[in-house]
């Protein structure tokens, strides 16, 4: 990648200067990193292996493991390993690269959440239809167009971070390379690069969001003509999902729908979406779901007993 400026390499400053600090950092990161690994593998292999979990629900749920896993990856090994580390260099191309990184599979995970929503709007509003509807051809095309979808917003951002000069200073307040904290370093005017980028990043979260919500308080409502026993497996699902959705819009949109200014609370609100979700993500859709803990105990219990 060509750079724009005499910046080749930036200077992390992560989430503390304090080194005492930066050790709690190294272990409570590593944890988090290690469970999102074996959660979402876990949940991507029990999905691709077993037979009880067919459903257009498990099928979306594997793609949206799959997009924490590498969302996380992209961020949560280089912080971990920065904060051992007395000077977090990262060079223009690898910042460019994980910029990429955070924005296709961020994207990617608000793509699935959305058909994740369809799909229950669909299994609870209209039952009878549910099977002609959510085919498993539907469900592969849905699935491409997401990719195809976050692949050009990914590539958006990336072309107009491309364009900007980086003159020096060359010190990234923050973990990770991302669009607010490299704003804040180019050496020319940002306020029309800062606008396209919120009517891309900032509008897709919030119009996202709003999506979400509404499709719930649809569903909750036509709750009202179900069992008691079909109320409470409904709610136990969409109380998964609206969970979910809150803990990684609410900072998304705090991150990206605001003028190119940054807060020393930032750092902080980036870590709810870029760790703190993917690693609760499993826990959520596992230990609320009996139907995915059972079919990972007949699949592992299968395999140990062959070993």
């Amino acid at each position: 990648m060509p750079t724009n400026g005499n910046v080749t390499m930036f200077i992390l400053l992560g989430l503390t200067p304090d080194p005492q600090k930066q050790k709690l950092v190294f272990f409570i990161f590593l944890i988090f990193y290690g469970g999102t690994f074996v959660g979402n593998m876990l949940i991507i292999v029990t999905i691709k292996f077993s037979r009880t979990l067919g459903s257009p629900m498990y099928f979306f749920l594997f793609y949206l493991s799959m997009a924490d896993f590498c969302f996380s990856t992209s961020i949560a090994p280089r912080l971990i390993v920065d904060s051992l580390s007395t000077k977090k260099l990262i060079s223009y191309n690898e910042c460019m690269t994980q910029v990429f990184a955070l924005h296709i599979f961020g994207c990617m995970e608000i793509f699935v959440l959305i058909l994740m929503a369809a799909d229950r709007y669909i299994a609870i509003c209209k039952p009878l239809r549910y099977p002609t509807i959510m085919r498993r051809q539907v469900c592969v095309i849905l699935i491409v167009f997401a990719w195809i979808g976050s692949f050009i917003h990914a590539t958006a951002q990336i072309v107009l971070l491309l364009k900007l000069p980086f003159c020096g200073p060359n010190l990234i307040d923050h973990y990770c390379c991302d669009l607010q904290p490299l704003l804040k370093l180019a050496c020319m005017d940002t306020y029309m690069v800062n606008l396209l980028l919120v009517s891309n990043s900032g509008v897709i979260c919030s119009t996202s969001f709003l999506i979400l919500l509404i499709s719930y308080v649809v569903i909750l409502h036509s709750l009202r003509n179900h069992s008691a026993e079909g109320r409470k497996k409904a709610l136990s699902t969409c109380t998964s999902h609206i969970i979910v959705v809150i803990i990684f819009f609410v900072p998304c949109i705090f991150m990206y729908t605001r003028p190119p200014t940054t807060f020393p609370v930032d750092k902080m609100v980036a870590v709810f979406y870029t760790i703190g979700t993917p690693f609760l993500n499993p826990l959520i859709y596992t230990l609320r779901n009996a139907e995915v803990k059972n079919a990972m105990r007949k699949l592992w219990s299968v395999k140990i007993m062959t070993k």
